[in-house]
């Protein structure tokens, strides 16, 4: 018996004759369209017939072409049912939404991902970053991290991790002019704030440290992420949440000019939060949970 012809010219001509176009079997099998025409012309001169007519703007399939067409592409259907009824059963992909802060998504988990998508590849991840709190218990999400001191109502809510407060700025901001002497002294800056619908992080500190807000000037700003890179760029003074900030601490990109008058308390900080029903969560949220626990406690705020 003479052989076959080469696979691919096979795949090329049954494509190409399935779509009557060179450049749309093209696209399918991810060539040239000038490789397909290639195979098909190879495939011809081994056939020692025609199988396509070239026109100006289109081809079409001689009668050759049409009966070797309908034997190749049932051959090639044979082929392709076989294999999936070979094939491995692909287990079902699990989704699991999240609703988070921005900063938290971009400073704190983002560089933590990749480890979770290689423990957990079965598990589609989907996050919904907004400083508004995304509904848990109406189903919007599956579960959520907050940022605060808990007390949700509607929801359950486990303590993620505390958070370390301090004031911090761009060293810029303090060059030149009279070293603060006091927390109180770092009041002649503006204070850069996040937008929050229960704002509490200046007056826990001020009331801390026996500091008096009133005649302070505080700039509002959208997000957490944007009081940082106003901070960076010495528009002022931010209250730096070191779980997010650490790389710039580090760095000495951000300075504490107040460096003793730093807030630990245990109340605020990140929380996983989750629907109050009688329902046990999916295996997806579970392992997700389990993973973030771990990845907290691995964690330090220095």
């Amino acid at each position: 018996m003479r052989p076959l012809p080469p696979l691919v010219a096979l795949r090329a001509f049954e494509a190409a004759a399935r779509h009557l176009s060179f450049s749309q079997a093209a696209q399918e099998l991810f060539v040239t369209q000038s490789a397909v025409s290639h195979h098909i012309q190879k495939l011809e001169s081994e056939l020692g017939v025609p199988l396509f007519e070239r026109r100006t703007r289109a081809v079409a399939l001689t009668a050759a072409g049409h009966a070797y067409y309908a034997k190749v592409h049932a051959a090639f259907e044979l082929l392709r049912a076989g294999t999936e009824e070979t094939r491995a059963p692909t287990a079902a992909r699990m989704k699991l939404s999240v609703g988070l802060l921005a900063s938290f998504a971009t400073r704190w988990l983002a560089p933590r991902l990749p480890a979770f998508s290689a423990a957990h590849p079965g598990i589609d991840l989907q996050l919904r970053p907004d400083i508004a709190l995304a509904d848990v218990s109406g189903g919007e999400v599956d579960l959520s991290i907050r940022y605060g001191r808990g007390g949700w109502p509607g929801v359950r809510a486990r303590k993620l991790m505390s958070e370390r407060l301090s004031l911090v700025c761009a060293p810029a901001l303090l060059a030149g002019a009279r070293r603060p002497r006091t927390p109180q002294d770092l009041l002649r800056y503006p204070l850069l704030a996040s937008h929050a619908k229960m704002p509490f992080e200046w007056q826990a500190w001020a009331t801390r440290f026996g500091v008096d807000l009133r005649h302070a000037t505080t700039v509002h700003l959208h997000d957490y992420n944007i009081v940082v890179e106003a901070a960076l760029a010495g528009q002022g003074i931010a209250m730096g949440r070191h779980r997010l900030i650490a790389a710039q601490l580090t760095s000495g990109a951000l300075i504490q000019p107040a460096p003793d008058a730093v807030l630990d308390d245990p109340r605020i900080g990140w929380w996983l939060v989750t629907p109050r029903t009688a329902t046990g969560e999916s295996e997806a949220a579970t392992a997700f949970r389990e993973w973030l626990m771990q990845m907290a406690a691995q964690d330090s705020p220095d």
